[in-house]
């Protein structure tokens, strides 16, 4: 017993330590870190902002640092770098990747515009840089429904995720044409079944429900939104406890920014954003590991749809 509690007591200081490197070394880089919600709790502890994806690109514009050190998966790092090309942008584990994200390309969105010629196209910022370079407009999940209501064509494709498309057709009286197959595993695999036993479980907590999540989920909610809404609404709602439909991660974000309250996990993890550790920023910062490089025609492209998407932020 004792063993154990002196070897938690020294990798407590070595962490301790390594946060303190990482800070001293962003001072000396000229750096910047921005760390998505769904990160490690000891991520938390190294960043200079904590968002959602909008929260984050909004963030990126912001910083007069002349490097953005982005802990979270690739298409974030990718949109930082679109909105600041003249900023170094490093990804600290170059296999951080957004399986939603890889789940579309640009011959994919370019097929859709030849059968649907009078559709707009939206993609969500969960993707990579080539689709966004061939889509009129880019949404985050808490901008989506604004975003499509201002679009003059009646008839918008969205991709990837399908389960964000259903979402948006119920907010809309536009036509909304989804990429079929298009989901985020994580968001996937909430099911009605479980969300019951949840709420039997918890019979004074609200649902709070992100829209990546199926319909049937979606529908049996209290609330739908993104991380970012997800923070503002439990501070300002009146309940006590929340049952949060989204990865994990985001019940240690809320308990850090809401910690008179009680939240649930139902516990399904994002393995591609828990590949960042405090090690990899530290060998991030050290050696320029990994940066992030975008052709230009593709960069200038995306900033189209990116710029659309900061106008409703």
């Amino acid at each position: 017993m004792k063993a154990t509690s002196s070897k938690r007591k020294v990798m407590g200081e070595m962490v301790h330590e390594l946060i303190k490197e990482i800070k001293e070394l962003k001072k000396e880089k000229d750096a910047v870190i921005l760390v998505h919600n769904y990160q490690r709790p000891e991520i938390y502890e190294i960043a200079d902002h904590i968002e959602d994806s909008l929260g984050l690109a909004k963030a990126a514009t912001k910083s007069t640092a002349g490097t953005i050190v982005m802990c979270g998966v690739d298409f974030m790092a990718e949109t930082a770098k679109i909105l600041n090309p003249d900023k170094r942008v490093l990804l600290p584990d170059r296999e951080a990747n957004c399986p939603l994200a890889l789940t579309i390309s640009s011959k994919d969105v370019l097929e859709l515009r030849d059968l649907h010629p009078r559709a707009a196209v939206m993609c969500y910022v969960n993707t990579m840089a080539s689709v966004k370079a061939v889509s009129d407009y880019c949404c985050t999940s808490m901008n989506m429904v604004k975003i499509i209501n201002s679009i003059p064509e009646d008839e918008i494709i969205f991709v990837p995720d399908q389960n964000m498309a259903a979402w948006a057709q119920e907010q809309t009286k536009k036509r909304i044409i989804p990429w079929k197959g298009g989901h985020c595993y994580v968001h996937a695999g909430f099911t009605p079944e479980a969300v019951m036993i949840a709420k039997k479980n918890h019979p004074n907590a609200k649902v709070v429900a992100h829209p990546e999540c199926p319909l049937p989920v979606l529908k049996m909610s209290d609330y739908v939104t993104g991380t970012g809404g997800m923070i503002k609404f439990t501070q300002e709602d009146k309940a006590k406890e929340f049952i949060i439909l989204t990865e994990a991660g985001m019940v240690h974000r809320l308990q850090q920014v809401v910690p008179n309250k009680t939240f649930y996990s139902m516990g399904k993890i994002c393995m591609t954003q828990k590949k960042i550790t405090l090690d990899k920023v530290r060998e991030s910062l050290l050696k320029g590991r990994y940066e992030i490089k975008i052709p230009d025609d593709v960069l200038e492209s995306a900033q189209v749809a990116l710029d659309r998407m900061m106008e409703y932020s």
